[in-house]
């Protein structure tokens, strides 16, 4: 029942049915003994069963390793327990695998747990490729790591990887990395109210100050362009904590003080509307150079991929996934404007686009399947708009067809880059039958069903639904301070349907919908207050005329 409820596909009792002869399993009479199921085969039965005394189990664990290739055993706790450790890794043999993973409370929910590998070697960290993380590993990697000691043939139903080491072991650094993993999602909330009291408050300060009616409008505009810019600073600046593991405290005011200093120093340095180009160009980068040197701190962060809930290892979690393609948009239509409708538009587009699905795809940095068929989605919907002409059969078939293309590409480079044990070709693509592919789009949508219940999602849901269809029914008011510009047309159509299709994709589900309007509204919330003295397309066209008339007359002579 319980492998059944799992989010992975889960065959109970697969590792004691490859092992020749069954497995074995040494228990203390009269402790719960729940984890003799690791010994069980498929039919629920162990091969053999020693109980006894505590001080009689490591005896009868070396009893037991004369008749069976796999013995598991539960030690007990306390000084007992690590005394009985100590024995069992000195009279283990050199060719001997030990795994000792510390027992989950028997409070319900997703812990992280300590765990330890004897036979790999010694002086370093664990790994797999079910995480990509170093000092990580995942329960279902345990099987396929004791089949390929084995020599065993690890089967296609066998989900996990064998467990690999990956550098130098540092036991400090695995003490604060699981620390910090354990406080990441209770702190998000917390973080964004900070961040949404800190703009309220700077608008209340700037209305309450005394300024001319000539100087008031001007401050009032800055403080919202700031706020806007703020929040769309926040998936680089979440990565300047994570570094450090401060307390609460001091991360929501280091978080509040980065986003709004980095917001003022855009909005400071860039001429309107182009602000947005800093943080999508700045947040790309950094983000791909954290996965590829492995510093972490994307996984450290309050927008890290949620480990400690056991949904996702490693890569661009969801709460990123829909916002990064809202940002990458704009940052498009910030470079183009103001845009003509026109090829070049459209392929500016679509190779950000393409870059940006790369990314969010790739097994060594975003291994987001769902994060390829939301940004072609979005791309495929900002692209064609910017084509010249009307939309036709043939451009609607590119929007229709474009997560399919996306998928496509995304297979070829999880086979050419991760040797087919990507996120992508390690679920979907590995699946047995039509009915293992039935049980993923099921835990899905029961995932995101989940979520959309939970806490204020459903009222957050609601909201995001309405503004969207306020902002299509009103498109052309909504972007009237950039003339209904082609780009940044393009660009919110885009980061709309990105959300959209994240939340019908996604196991988060209204989580993505929410986040991309909501950066939407940040976008807009810039774009509306346009700073004094910007110049328009109109105004530019306006002002090219009167020029052009005002030389006419000196061109001829007197008449």
């Amino acid at each position: 029942e319980r492998a059944h409820d799992a989010p992975q596909i889960l065959e109970p009792g697969l590792l004691a049915s490859q092992i020749p002869g069954g497995a074995g399993y040494a228990g203390i009479t009269g402790v719960n003994d729940v984890d003799g199921v690791s010994a069980a085969d498929r039919s629920g039965r162990i091969a053999a069963l020693s109980l006894g005394s505590a001080a009689t189990l490591p005896g009868r664990i070396a009893a037991l390793e004369t008749r069976k290739q796999l013995v598991v055993a539960d030690l007990p706790a306390g000084t007992p327990g690590l005394s009985d450790l100590r024995t069992l890794s000195t009279e283990r043999p050199a060719s001997e695998l030990e795994i000792v993973v510390q027992r989950a409370p028997d409070a319900p929910g997703n812990e992280l747990l300590w765990v330890s590998v004897g036979g790999l070697g010694a002086g370093h960290e664990l790994s797999s490729q079910s995480t990509n993380e170093r000092g990580l590993v995942v329960s279902i990697d345990l099987a396929p790591t004791i089949l390929h000691h084995l020599g065993r043939r690890v089967p296609d139903e066998m989900r996990g990887k064998p467990i690999e080491l990956d550098g130098a072991f540092d036991g400090a650094y695995l003490r604060s990395f699981k620390g910090r993993l354990l406080v990441i999602y209770g702190r998000r909330l917390g973080a964004l109210a900070c961040l949404l009291g800190a703009w309220a408050l700077l608008m209340l300060a700037v209305r309450l100050t005394p300024l001319t009616p000539r100087l008031r409008p001007r401050v009032r505009a800055w403080s919202t362009r700031v706020g806007a810019l703020a929040f769309l600073w926040t998936p680089v600046a979440v990565l300047v904590p994570a570094a450090f593991e401060p307390s609460r405290g001091i991360e929501d005011a280091l978080l509040v003080l980065l986003c709004f200093s980095l917001g003022t120093l855009t909005d400071r340095l860039l001429q309107w509307p182009r602000a947005p180009l800093a943080p999508a160009i700045v947040a790309v980068v950094a983000l791909t150079t954290d996965a590829l040197a492995g510093t972490q701190l994307l996984v450290r962060s309050l927008l890290g991929p949620n480990p400690e809930l056991g949904v996702r290892f490693y890569g661009i979690g969801n709460e990123l996934k829909s916002g990064l393609a809202v940002l990458v948009f704009a940052a498009v239509a910030a470079a183009l404007y103001p845009a003509v409708r026109g090829r070049r538009a459209a392929t500016t587009m679509a190779v950000c686009g393409i870059v940006l699905a790369v990314i969010e795809g790739s097994a060594r940095i975003g291994a987001g399947v769902g994060g390829v068929i939301l940004v072609s989605a979005g791309t495929a919907v900002a692209t064609v708009m910017l084509l010249p002409g009307r939309l036709t059969r043939r451009r609607g078939l590119i929007v229709l067809i474009s997560p399919v293309v996306g998928l496509v590409v995304l297979a070829a480079l999880d086979l050419a880059t991760a040797h087919g044990g990507g996120h992508y070709t390690g679920s979907v693509l590995h699946a047995r039958s039509a009915g293992d592919i039935r049980d993923i789009i099921v835990r899905r949508y029961t995932a995101a069903y989940d979520e959309l219940k939970h806490g204020a999602m459903p009222f957050a849901t609601a909201l995001a639904l309405v503004a969207s269809a306020l902002c299509v029914r009103h498109y052309r008011r909504l972007l009237a301070p950039v003339d209904c510009d082609p780009a940044w047309l393009a660009a919110l159509a885009g980061g709309l349907t990105a959300g959209v299709i994240g939340a019908l994709t996604e196991d988060s589900g209204p989580v993505l919908l929410v986040i991309a309007v909501g950066a939407l509204g940040c976008l807009l919330s810039y774009l509306w207050n346009r700073p004094a003295g910007s110049i328009t397309p109109r105004s530019r066209r306006t002002s090219h005329a009167g020029r052009s008339r005002a030389r006419t007359p000196r061109a001829g002579p007197a008449r």
